[in-house]
Order: C-alpha cells, then sequence, then structure tokens
C-alpha cells in the first residue's frame, strides 16, 4: 500500500508547509495552516483518461510566425459583457467571476449561456438541473444551445465535454469541483488549485473558453489561494447591494483588455437588464430644484458618465466637526475644504461636512473636484445650483481650476443627455466649439462662486 502523503497549507494565503506552525510566516495569520492529504497518481490526458507517456514537444515560434487568424473573439449579446472583457470572451480563455452570495453570479452566467449563438455547456455543483430549469424559465433566452450538467468531478465533466463538444463552458463554481488526482475534500486549496489547473490545461489545448464562478471571504476576496486570480486570464467583480436592484461588473484583472471598463445592470424578475445610459440611475429624478447638488462629468474606462454629488454642510453640535463622505476620498474631501478655507475666504472650519456620490459607486476620477466645491458651497449658502450646470474640472491647492483629460468626450457626453452649461478649466483645450451645450471656461475657486452665487 502507498504511503498517504499530507502537506500542509495555509487557508488564507495557500502557503506550504511541511509541518504544522502556528502563524504563517507569509501572511502573518495565526491558525490558518491545516492539513490535507494530497495523492498524485501518473499525470492522465483530460481526452482519453491514459498516461501520457509522451507529452506534445512545443517548438518555439517566432511572433510573427504565430497564426492568430482563427482567434475571433466570442461576441455575446451582452454588450456589457463585451466592453468589460474588451470586446468579447478570447478562444482559450478562463475567466473568473466572483462577488458576494446572492448578487446573481448564477443568474448572469445562466443568461449568457442561454443567450449565446454558441454552443454551451452549464456546469453546476450546487443546483440540479430541474433549479436550474426553473431559473431557466423566468430568463428570456434567444436560443437553444445551452446543455445543462450537473457534476463536480473534473475527470467526469471531460467526458461529457467530447460528447457535447461545446464552444464555450461555464463552471458553477470552482469551489465545489474535486478531482481523483487530490486526495481532499472540494473547497480546499489543494483542490481548488489542482480543479483550476486542469480546467487551464483543457482551456489551452482545446481552445474552449471557460467561465468560473468563485465564492468570495467575509473581506470580499476570491475564497481559495492567492494563486488562483493569478492563473486564470481575467478576474471580473460582480458588485452591488442585495438590497437595491443595481449591479456593477468590474475587471479587477485582464490580460485581454483595459481594466477600467464596467458594465452596470438592473435585477428584474426576468433577470439582468442591461443599463446603457447609467446616467438615469446616477441622477436622481426631482422636480424642485434643492441646494448640496451638483452634476459632475467623470470617466470609467471609455465610458463617460454623470454623477449626482450630494452635500450637506451644517454647524457642528458635538463640538469637534465631522468629515464624512460615501463613495468618495475622505482626505481629498479634507484637502478641498481647506483650499476653500484658504484660497475663497469660506469659514467651513466649524461645521459638519457630509458628502455622497448617489448610486453606491466609488469614483477615484479628480474631474469631479469642481462638481464637489459646487455642492459644498451650494449647501452652505442654501441656494440651488440650476439642475441644467454640470462640472468637470480640479481643484489645485492653490485654488486654481486644473484641466482634465478627454474633455471633448465629457463635453459630448453632457451635451447629448441635454445640459445647457458646463464649467471647465480654462486651459483645457477643446478640439470644436460648435456644441450645443454652453462651455463655461474658470480659472479660479472665485471665479465659479461668482458666477453661481453672485
Amino acid at each position: 500500500m502507498a504511503k498517504v502523503k499530507t502537506v500542509f497549507y495555509c487557508q488564507n494565503c495557500g502557503a506550504q508547509y511541511a509541518k504544522w506552525q502556528g502563524q504563517c510566516t507569509a501572511c502573518k495569520e495565526w491558525n490558518t495552516i491545516a492539513e490535507e492529504v494530497v495523492q498524485k497518481p501518473d499525470q492522465k490526458d483530460w481526452k482519453t483518461g491514459s498516461k501520457q507517456h509522451q507529452p506534445k514537444v512545443v517548438l518555439p515560434l517566432k511572433v510573427s510566425e504565430i497564426d492568430t487568424s482563427k482567434e475571433a473573439r466570442y461576441k455575446t449579446y451582452d454588450t456589457e459583457l463585451n466592453n468589460v472583457l474588451g470586446g468579447g470572451i478570447v478562444p482559450g480563455s478562463l475567466i473568473l467571476l466572483g462577488g458576494e452570495p446572492g448578487i446573481g453570479k448564477s443568474t448572469l452566467l445562466l443568461q449568457i449561456s442561454l443567450n449565446l449563438p454558441y454552443r454551451t455547456l452549464y456546469v453546476s455543483g450546487e443546483e440540479s438541473q430541474k433549479q436550474i430549469k426553473m431559473r431557466a424559465e423566468r430568463i428570456t433566452g434567444k436560443t437553444d444551445n445551452c446543455f445543462i450538467l450537473t457534476e463536480t468531478k473534473t475527470q467526469n465533466i471531460f467526458k461529457q465535454v467530447e460528447k457535447v463538444d461545446p464552444d464555450i463552458v461555464v463552471i458553477d463554481s470552482i469551489q465545489t469541483l474535486h478531482s481523483d488526482y487530490v486526495e481532499s475534500s472540494p473547497g480546499s486549496i489543494s483542490q481548488i488549485r489542482e480543479c483550476t489547473s486542469e480546467l487551464i490545461k483543457f482551456a489551452k489545448e482545446s481552445s474552449i473558453p471557460v467561465l468560473l464562478i468563485g465564492h468570495i471571504t467575509k473581506d470580499g476576496a476570491i475564497a481559495g489561494p492567492k494563486i488562483l486570480e493569478h492563473m486564470v486570464d481575467t478576474v471580473l467583480q460582480f458588485e452591488g447591494d442585495r438590497n437595491h436592484v443595481y449591479r456593477i461588473l468590474r475587471a479587477n484583472k485582464n490580460r485581454f483588455g483595459s481594466t477600467a471598463e464596467l458594465g452596470i445592470y438592473e435585477m428584474l424578475g426576468s433577470g439582468l437588464r442591461e443599463v446603457s445610459n447609467p446616467s438615469e440611475i446616477l441622477i436622481s429624478k426631482k422636480e424642485e430644484e434643492l441646494s448640496g447638488t451638483a452634476i459632475a462629468t467623470t470617466l470609467e474606462g471609455l465610458r463617460p458618465l454623470l454623477i449626482e454629488i450630494q452635500a450637506l454642510v451644517s454647524t457642528a453640535v458635538y463640538g469637534t466637526p465631522q468629515r464624512s463622505a460615501t463613495g468618495y476620498n475622505v482626505k481629498r474631501l479634507n484637502m478641498i475644504l481647506a483650499v476653500l478655507e484658504k484660497r475663497a475666504g469660506f469659514r467651513l472650519g466649524a461645521k459638519d461636512v457630509f458628502l455622497n456620490i448617489t448610486g453606491g459607486i466609488h469614483i477615484d476620477d479628480t474631474a469631479i473636484d469642481l462638481a464637489v466645491v459646487a455642492a459644498i458651497l451650494s449647501s452652505n449658502e442654501d441656494i440651488p445650483i440650476p439642475k441644467d450646470y454640470c462640472f468637470a474640472a480640479e481643484v489645485g491647492l492653490a485654488g486654481e481650476i486644473r484641466p482634465v483629460t478627454r474633455i471633448d468626450q465629457r463635453i459630448q457626453e453632457s451635451d447629448k443627455l441635454g445640459f445647457s452649461t458646463i464649467f471647465i478649466s480654462k486651459y483645457s483645450k477643446v478640439s470644436k466649439e460648435n456644441y450645443i451645450i454652453k462651455i463655461q471656461k474658470v480659472a479660479k475657486i472665485e471665479d465659479v462662486v461668482a458666477f453661481l452665487f453672485s
């Protein structure tokens, strides 16, 4: 009888040790090292299951000699997903989708599978075929090329892949799979690593893309070893609040495109609806004008967004003024308040300042600085800003209004949505002047104050 081999893994970072110890020297966490049984037989081919006596030899090629003519991306009916991935699904790629429980990961990939014009194999280790059928009936599918398989053993999955011959494989989820090559429970460090390695080998050899669903921990990181995110080609994050209907899809890692793009969805009873105009959810619908609100023009990747900035300035009741921001950097808020105090003469040091970006998103674009200034001053003076005004400029420490990148795209989006005036830096270079929207150029904060509140 062969000797049972055991290895100690850190359940937090995946570091490997020969014996147990209390603290992981890699991530400095305590009591995270656990023993796992590992038994590695001879490596077998994923297609036939037979032993590989003579592995395939791959010869080096010049870059100019590599043929990529057949590597066209798989276009989906989901425009938001295509934009986030950089134009579609790359053949042979491994895409990992993570998100909180109940956020809609399975619904998103099942909806994509039902609407793909390609033969798709949807493998579920968490639900039965009847349960998936009940959910699929709520989702309107355009094609009938989706095959449902309930299986958790990778060797059986590869056998069914040979029979179905799909163009795309979806796995729900990677934490439920297990392989015969590792004798440990599903979801363990070694099982996740081995199953992912088998799927990578399958995807690269067959040029069939694989979409994985990954669970996340209480800290928001994808469960399993950190090496899992290094092994896959693309890591997508599905964000949102289960109490609200809007979801945001981001790319934390993308070897075949930008990580600055994002997709926005609305959760409905019939599935996820693509939100092609995000400004409809980021700008409040109100008839009367209220003080403390301003519209900013920002960019997420290649997509311009118009978002609403809400500010509340009130007298500090408890002595020490509070500074609170939701969706915005608090340190940058403190910097802007110091600029308003020093350069513009507004006494805000003894007042509470609360800032909120509607829609529940976080913005790092410095182009919303001027809208933040306008919202704070509007609340402080209790004078509303006209709802057809928007702002796109950065504020410097000297109180100057600095230009921002891709100003033409911001102006075009504001013009398309019907705004009458946009405030930009005096030093911004606008390529053309035949916009319907009025372009108001300002050089200092005093110019903005004089125009809005004089």
